[in-house]
């Protein structure tokens, strides 16, 4: 049966208006952010707002609305227009999707700092799901185009996340395609615990806020298999199972020899 997403309206003086905003938006397009909130932000240094200098952040600001989801919520359905891009500050993010049969794919996780939108596709090619409470910012691309011409710092930061997009996409195939069930969980694990301390700064701790079934459709293997993976990586000595979501890795050179990677 077909998990069932938990989906908010969108209202704009009272007028839907779904052809410019995503599926998910509390009442209106957003909070408009402050100077002093961009400031205070936890992953300003990881996110857009670090290619510009706190005395210009007001000029971000903007153009920027700030979103709260909560846990379950649909942020944006797949083929929803793509006409802006949006920034996670807070929380776990599912990127999914599902085909003409029902089977699903999950085909990315999302963490604080993370940058989506920038493709420049008609329209998404997801279901954006929120996982955790999450916060994030929007920025209508026009309007964003339009500050990247004035500020080359924020264009290059705006390039390089793009191309960090692309890499993610290329690594993907890779693990997708030809790596043995080992290597996905190990590839996988790695990942995320790059990703979340770079803004966490974390001992060895992966937080694993997706439950198996995700990791398991985003690896393609069954939860089964991904279960006994990580019983053959903490009866190694690889990793220890803290807790269902907490995650310690030993010893992270063993593990990055086992993800297959050159």
């Amino acid at each position: 049966m077909q998990r069932s997403v938990r989906t908010l309206g969108v209202r704009n003086g009272g007028t839907a208006t779904a052809s410019s905003i995503p599926a998910f938006v509390p009442e209106t397009m957003g909070e408009a952010c402050t100077g002093e909130r961009c400031y205070r932000c936890d992953v300003r240094s990881q996110s857009l707002c670090s290619s510009l200098p706190i005395s210009e952040l007001g000029y971000l600001d903007r153009i920027a609305r700030r979103q709260h989801g909560p846990a379950g919520a649909t942020m944006i359905h797949d083929g929803a227009p793509m006409n802006f891009a949006c920034n996670i500050t807070r929380g776990a993010v599912r990127l999914s999707r599902l085909m003409s049969d029902g089977r699903r794919q999950v085909t990315g996780f999302l963490f604080p700092g993370d940058f989506l939108g920038l493709t420049r596709r008609q329209n998404f090619p997801f279901n954006v799901e929120a996982i955790t409470e999450t916060e994030y910012c929007l920025f209508g691309l026009n309007e964003l185009d339009t500050l990247a011409r004035d500020y080359p710092d924020l264009r290059q930061q705006l390039l390089e996340m793009a191309c960090r997009e692309l890499d993610s996409a290329q690594d993907q195939m890779l693990l997708l395609g030809r790596k043995s069930a080992l290597e996905r969980v190990s590839s996988f694990l790695l990942d995320v615990f790059r990703r979340q301390n770079r803004w966490q700064g974390t001992d060895n701790i992966v937080t694993l806020h997706m439950p198996r079934g995700d990791i398991a459709d985003y690896l393609g293997l069954t939860i089964e298999t991904v279960s006994r993976t990580l019983t053959r990586l903490r009866q190694d000595r690889i990793i220890d199972i803290r807790e269902t979501y907490s995650v310690e890795i030993l010893t992270p050179q063993g593990l990055q020899e086992l993800t297959g990677n050159s």
